[in-house]
């Protein structure tokens, strides 16, 4: 690989581009592997990845009748993160929605904390760039997030419950009348083409609120860390690690309060359903 194509590879991602102080808006190609952009944001997110997976795998161990402390930091960090959002998926979702959702969490706090860190550090690697700061990486999230909604709603709910609820109508006839049940038949089927769009634009949402904490984040550490003492910035960063916490905790629920709004209604409403779509 040819590193001297694209972007020089000893660009900071905090060097001024363009009139631009702070963290650009865009990543910096360092190379291209048969014809496709590598950035430093790409690069960076690897390497992160690859050190979770690292450090998970020497947490874990071989499994034991008596846990060692790292698997019971696991458990008990899995078993807080699984009792939070099964409520909110359902008991009949979860133990297939949790893999996911866990994934999500842990890779997107990690990515927050760790972009931090490259704050104080980037000057011995300025060929790197905070993941989560790259609109590309925030998009690709959110649409694994969509695809993951899609499927263990029309998996573990089906087709029907899920048109049910978004056109169905949710009155009882028994209480309103013939003629206003019909009415907001009417009305609820219209209000589901509205739905319908702002399902569409989750993905847009979810990519967007976290790219802009984050982008936003390392341009404000950016910015104080010219203009106040070393101990404004260490607070700030503090802060910037409370809120990477927030925004990964943000993630994770919303993808799943979007799985549990059609697959969470009762497990026992939606059983019928299920089977009938699992079959």
């Amino acid at each position: 690989m040819n590193f001297g194509a694209g972007a020089p590879f000893a660009q900071s991602v905090f060097a001024a581009g363009g009139g631009h102080s702070g963290v650009p808006a865009a990543p910096s190609v360092l190379d291209t592997i048969g014809g496709l952009p590598v950035t430093n944001s790409m690069v960076f997110s690897w390497l992160v990845a690859a050190a979770l997976i690292v450090l998970i795998r020497l947490l874990a161990g071989r499994p034991a009748d008596v846990p060692t402390r790292g698997q019971s930091a696991l458990e008990i960090l899995f078993g807080g993160l699984r009792d939070m959002l099964a409520p909110i998926v359902g008991a009949r979702v979860i133990p297939h929605a949790f893999p996911l959702l866990c994934a999500f969490f842990g890779y997107i706090l990690v990515m927050n904390w760790s972009g931090v860190l490259l704050g104080f550090f980037a000057e011995f690697a300025p060929f790197l760039r905070p993941a989560n700061a790259d609109l590309n990486t925030t998009l690709a999230l959110a649409l694994v997030s969509f695809a993951g909604w899609l499927y263990f709603v029309l998996r573990y709910a089906g087709l029907r419950a899920l048109a049910r609820d978004t056109f169905g109508n949710k009155a009882d006839r028994r209480e309103v009348g013939a003629g206003m049940y019909a009415f907001l038949t009417l009305l609820f089927i219209a209000v589901g083409f509205i739905e319908v769009i702002s399902i569409l634009f989750r993905p847009v949402s979810l990519a967007f609120r976290l790219y802009g904490n984050v982008f936003g984040g390392e341009n404000l550490m950016h910015q104080i860390g010219q203009l106040a003492p070393v101990l404004v910035p260490v607070a700030a960063s503090a802060l910037e690690l409370l809120i990477g916490l927030i925004q990964a905790l943000v993630f994770t629920l919303l993808s799943a309060v979007y799985i549990g709004l059609v697959c969470n209604h009762g497990d026992e409403g939606h059983a019928e359903d299920g089977e009938h779509a699992a079959g």
